[in-house]
């Protein structure tokens, strides 16, 4: 993977995370709670594996609300001007 590659996916992620967490504070004003609408995504129930030695449980829940999206194409905006 090229280290643009990287970078960009990093800032796509720091994207969505810092807008998710802006849009659950949004929450708190009433003309800004459309910012935290969205769906989410994943197993409902947990894969176990109990093996007598060694318990894993996994689950993935992946969160998508308008935040997180306008956060995620900030950060794309964001990566183009620096890349240059």
């Amino acid at each position: 993977m090229k280290k643009d590659n990287v970078i960009f996916l990093l800032m796509l992620i720091s994207g969505l995370i810092i807008g998710s967490y802006l849009g659950s504070i949004a929450v708190i004003v009433p003309w800004l709670e459309w910012l935290n609408y969205g769906k989410t995504i994943g197993l409902t129930q947990p894969f176990v594996l109990d093996l007598g030695f060694i318990y894993l449980q996994f689950a993935l829940h992946i969160s998508f609300t308008i935040a997180g999206i306008i956060g995620m194409v900030i950060a794309s905006i964001i990566f183009k001007f620096i890349r240059r």
